[in-house]
This record gives C-alpha cells, structure tokens and sequence, in this order.
C-alpha cells in the first residue's frame, strides 16, 4: 500500500530547470554560440552529466574565467528564479497528500540550502517530512542514493511510495531505488525517453492523488 510520496524538487516544484537553459543560452550567444537542448539536456536533474564551460571553450574555441562565468550565470539566474512562483499543482498534491495521511519527501540532487530556501520562500517547507539532497549522498541522481535514503528517512519500503519526477536523470534513480514513479515532464524535458516510468502526466494540475494512490495498491482496488 502506498505511504509516501517523494517529489523532486527543480522542474517539478520549481521552473527552475527552464530559466537556468535560458540563462545558459544567453551566455553563450555572447560567444555567438548556439545551447542544444540535446546536449544542455545530459546535466538536468544530475550534477555531472555536462560541463557547460568545456563545452564552450571546445567549440568556440576560447578560453573562460571560470569564476567570473558562473558569478555572471549565477547573478543572471537568481534574478529570475526568486520572483517564479510554485509550479501549478504543486499545492493542491501536497494538500491532497496530507488529508490522506501520506508521508511526504523531497529528493533533490541540488545542494541542500537551494531547496530549503525556496520551500521557504513559498510557503511550503511544513508540508515536507524528510528533505534529502546533494549534501547527503556520495552520488547523485541517477544513483539511486537520495531515493534510498528518503525511503529510510520516511520509514517506507520502495514499493509503498511514489516518486515524482520531471526528467530522465530523476526518474531513472527512483526506478533504481524499486520505486514507483510518475513524471511530469517541463519545456526543457518533455523531449526525454520515458518508457521505464509508471505513469506520465502534462501536469499536476487538477490531478487526483486518491486515483494514484489506488491504483499502485493493489489490496485498494480490490476492495473498490
């Protein structure tokens, strides 16, 4: 039976994933150089999956300040990020979870203090029982260690929670981990591969967690 559910937490309760592509877009054209999606792509919801700066002093052909870039992406981007509000649906699947008495986590592969502010921000850090993030592991997402240590965190077996996930990184960890997991794909992601998931949906809004729920619990539907 399902006890918990375990969000990601950027592009899936935060549009972060989309301006930071926007951002790294922006400094690249001032090295006339164009940002793939395809290749921008291999570092969502991971944190080593490319290296922005190799990238551009191979195929520009120029050398980086690196501290002076990231100081730059980094100004650019937390202009942007802290005036996005909460994804659509984000709070109704936290009410949802709540009432019926779900336990509720956040795995992140984002450092710690990132997440914990913006939860903050929002107005939605009481809802979270157990926050696992970059800090806490030797790898991240797609290891499938933050999940781990979340379901240890929140006293569940992997088949008695459901991880929400936006990307490929994220959502291949939490299949690793034995998880069930539904993906909720954003602008920079919908174009991944997503077979190996439990479900996909446009988004959380107007989503019923009570059907989810059901429907991963066997011994719930066989009593509808």
């Amino acid at each position: 039976m399902i006890k918990a559910i375990v969000f990601d937490f950027d592009g899936v309760i935060l549009d972060s994933e989309r301006l930071m592509y926007l951002v790294m877009q922006k400094m690249y054209r001032k090295y006339n150089l164009d940002l793939p999606l395809s290749i921008w792509s291999q570092a969502i919801g991971t944190q080593h999956g490319f290296n922005s700066i190799d990238y551009l002093e191979e195929h520009a052909h120029v050398t980086i300040d690196n501290e002076a870039f990231y100081k730059e992406r980094d100004a650019l981007f937390n202009q942007l990020v802290d005036e996005e509000e909460v994804l659509p649906g984000v709070k109704s699947v936290l009410e949802q979870a709540k009432r019926l008495g779900l336990k509720i986590g956040l795995a992140t592969s984002s450092k710690g203090e990132w997440p914990r502010k913006h939860l903050s921000r929002l107005g939605i850090s009481d809802y979270f029982q157990s926050i696992k993030s970059w800090d806490d592991v030797l790898k991240v997402k797609p290891d499938p260690a933050l999940y781990i240590k979340s379901l240890e965190s929140l006293g569940v077996q992997p088949k008695e929670a459901i991880a929400i996930e936006d990307s490929f990184n994220g959502s291949l960890a939490a299949k690793r981990a034995g998880m069930y997991c539904i993906v909720v794909p954003n602008a920079v992601t919908k174009q991944m591969p997503f077979g190996h998931v439990d479900g996909c949906f446009k988004s959380l809004q107007d989503m019923s967690l009570e059907k989810i729920v059901r429907y991963f619990s066997p011994e719930l539907r066989t009593k509808a």
